[in-house]
C-alpha cells in the first residue's frame, strides 16, 4: 500500500548553513534580539501614531453612556460599524435610539474612543 503524498514531497529540502562559531538552530544571539527590540520600542516612541491623535480622554460619564448603548441589544448588533452608523440604522428601523447618544457622537466625531 502506497503512503499518501504530502505537499512538501514536491519541494527540495534545503538545509541552512551554519556560520562559524554558531550553534545549530540559532540564527541570532539573544543579545542581538534584545537590542533589536529596544530599537523598535524607541522608534515607536519617537514617531506619532496617525490613528491616535493627541486628544484629552473623553468624560467617564459619556463613556459609560456609550457603553450602555453598545450593550443594549434592542438597537441591533454593533459589530463592524461605528456607533453613529448603528444609531442611524436603529432610527431608520423605528427603534427610537436615545437622542443624547447622537449628539455626543456628533460632538466628538474626531475622537476614535467615542466613534468606535
Amino acid at each position: 500500500m502506497e503512503q499518501p503524498r504530502r505537499i512538501t514531497d514536491s519541494f527540495p529540502r534545503r538545509r541552512r548553513r551554519r556560520g562559524p562559531g554558531r550553534p545549530p538552530g540559532r540564527l541570532k544571539d539573544r543579545k542581538d534580539k534584545d537590542k533589536d527590540k529596544d530599537k523598535d520600542k524607541a522608534q515607536l516612541k519617537v514617531r506619532d501614531c496617525p490613528r491616535c491623535p493627541s486628544q484629552p480622554p473623553p468624560d467617564p460619564a459619556l463613556m459609560e453612556m456609550l457603553r450602555r448603548f453598545d450593550l443594549s441589544w434592542e438597537y441591533g448588533p454593533c459589530s463592524g460599524i461605528t456607533r453613529l452608523q448603528r444609531w442611524e440604522r436603529a432610527q431608520e428601523l423605528g427603534l427610537s435610539p436615545p437622542g443624547p447618544i447622537r449628539d455626543a457622537l456628533l460632538e466628538h466625531r474626531d475622537n476614535p474612543d467615542v466613534t468606535y
